[in-house]
């Protein structure tokens, strides 16, 4: 039997790539309003169309560039926790927990982008984050 933890892995994984698909939906057509030519264009930094296109063109992007920040400490100690043995039970309910959160806070930020509404759902996903990293830390130490 699979660790429980790895579902909420590939649930992230999956979203990260709709907020992909959702961003490529959003952004191309904003480049073309703007008369951006994609065969002409140079890569730069990120940001780098902010102010070029529409601002709300550009919330999916950035939630896309989140995305490919903060998660990646929870799938190293989602996969830790797997290889330790204690993917399963409160740390897996804690995984989801995490993951509806990201997924919430993407759905904002793509959406209305309020910040007031954002914080706090990042916030929270931290302290989901730090629990997975005390738990870790805890099997680590019962281990040795």
């Amino acid at each position: 039997m699979h660790s429980q933890i790895l579902a909420p892995v590939v649930a992230l994984i999956a979203w990260t790539i709709v907020m992909c698909v959702w961003m490529l939906a959003v952004r191309l057509p904003a480049l073309k309003k703007a008369g951006i030519d994609m065969s002409r264009a140079r890569g730069g930094r990120p940001g780098i169309l902010d102010g070029l296109v529409e601002e709300r063109a550009q919330w999916p992007a950035h939630n896309y560039n989140h995305l490919m920040e903060q998660p990646t400490l929870f799938y190293a100690i989602a996969l830790t926790l797997a290889l330790l043995g204690a993917g399963n039970g409160i740390n897996a309910w804690i995984a989801w927990t995490y993951v509806g959160l990201r997924i919430a806070h993407s759905i904002v930020q793509a959406t209305f982008n309020k910040v007031s509404v954002r914080f706090p759902l990042f916030v929270l996903s931290t302290f989901t984050l730090f629990a997975l990293t005390l738990h870790a830390a805890m099997a680590i130490l019962h281990a040795a």
